[in-house]
């Protein structure tokens, strides 16, 4: 996913109430941005950091700034993190598209946001004629508190253990599920953070047990483009 126009360098002053952040545009003018991510955000939001925001022309947005990528040093130096939890799914569709997954490929019919279970929507489903539809589900990841261990979620989801239920009733259906854990940092591992959200981690073992599918894939991230890489190990 390449950005669509050239990201603004700043200064995080403060993010609160979790979708608002002050930054410091480097001609010293202080701007509230949206932060499009409802998580906890752990070790990212230190008064300091270099952040990129996106800009908006529509006259209807409350915010002209959009809070994209910051930098962080989680103990192995500084690096990029995308938080803007609303890329995810485009990111795992192009990949998809790409052929970057080999288990996702081979369907003719890519279709994002489609209603299934109990009032929810699908992030991404799979068609094609002869196989099993593929449910596949997109949770953005970009808490590290071990260098080269990414961990999800960094908040209790309530709504997150409900998807793991609702793909596990879709594999009992005769359908295929798969979770895709997207990685916008660098990392090698990918595990559940139980000591936060020990609610989701057993939704996810019994998700497993019932035949829903997982891969951890990572992002380079750059104020140009995010884009898939390469696989983490999931470590449960």
């Amino acid at each position: 996913m390449r950005f669509s126009q050239t990201l603004i360098e700043a200064r995080l002053i403060q993010r609160y109430k979790r979708f608002l952040a002050d930054v410091e545009l480097a001609g010293g003018e202080i701007v509230t941005a949206h932060c499009a991510n409802p998580g906890a955000m752990l070790g990212l939001v230190a008064p300091g950091n270099r952040v990129w925001l996106s800009t908006s022309d529509n006259p209807a947005r409350k915010l002209k700034y959009s809070w994209e990528i910051v930098e962080a040093d989680f103990g192995a130096g500084p690096q990029f993190v995308g938080i803007n939890t609303s890329h995810p799914n485009a990111i795992v569709a192009e990949a998809i598209a790409a052929g970057f997954f080999e288990e996702l490929s081979g369907y003719a019919s890519l279709r994002r946001e489609v209603k299934y279970g109990r009032n929810s929507r699908v992030d991404i489903l799979l068609e094609n004629a002869g196989r099993r539809p593929c449910y596949v589900e997109v949770k953005n990841v970009h808490m590290m508190r071990r260098i080269g261990l990414a961990e999800f979620p960094d908040c209790v989801t309530a709504r997150g253990a409900k998807h793991l239920l609702e793909l596990g009733d879709m594999v009992e259906a005769g359908a295929r599920a798969v979770m895709v854990y997207l990685i916008q940092m660098d990392a090698e591992q990918f595990s559940l953070a139980a000591d936060i959200d020990k609610t989701y981690a057993a939704a996810f073992a019994l998700a497993r047990q019932r035949g829903v599918e997982a891969i951890a894939a990572v992002c380079s991230v750059r104020p140009e483009e995010i884009r898939v890489v390469k696989r983490a190990q999931i470590i449960i």
